[in-house]
């Protein structure tokens, strides 16, 4: 019988943190799933990285330089190629303004620091899941356009 793990379909995730220390926490917490792991230390730095890989779920950091993550969140949810990569807001920030904060700017999910391994890891899989399921859904459609 296949472990949760095995039914998440290979997936890119961009991890966007200025401290290099959580960063090297969350890619280690994440070794557990089928991921591949970019790095973006900066707001500017996360939607260039957006552009270029293309991640199926982004675990962002609200407060970062250049520009913050309700500001990126609010960026990549405006625009349709990026609407519907998940989003989860990763912050120390833990004010109930906040996580409204973050719903407004179009934030999927949300977790406090410091993060709880298993609760990071079973959103992120919920989340993936989703994801490739939607895509899975859509596919078929223009699949089909294509052979007619």
């Amino acid at each position: 019988m296949p472990t949760e793990e095995e039914q998440i379909p290979p997936s890119k995730v961009l991890i966007a943190d200025d401290h290099p220390q959580i960063l090297e926490l969350l890619e280690a917490y994440l070794e557990a799933l089928p991921v591949t792991v970019s790095v973006a230390r900066d707001g500017e730095a996360t939607l260039a990285a957006v552009e270029r890989e293309q991640p199926d779920l982004i675990l962002l950091d609200i407060m970062m330089p250049k520009r913050s993550g309700f500001e990126v969140c609010r960026v990549l949810k405006d625009d349709p190629r990026h609407r519907d990569i998940p989003i989860v807001m990763v912050t120390a920030l833990n004010e109930v303004g906040d996580m409204e904060r973050a719903r407004e700017s179009g934030a999927d999910d949300y977790l406090s620091k410091p993060v709880n391994k298993n609760e990071l890891l079973s959103r992120v899989r919920d989340l993936l899941k989703l994801r490739h399921l939607k895509r899975s859904q859509e596919r078929p459609e223009s699949d089909e356009e294509e052979d007619g």
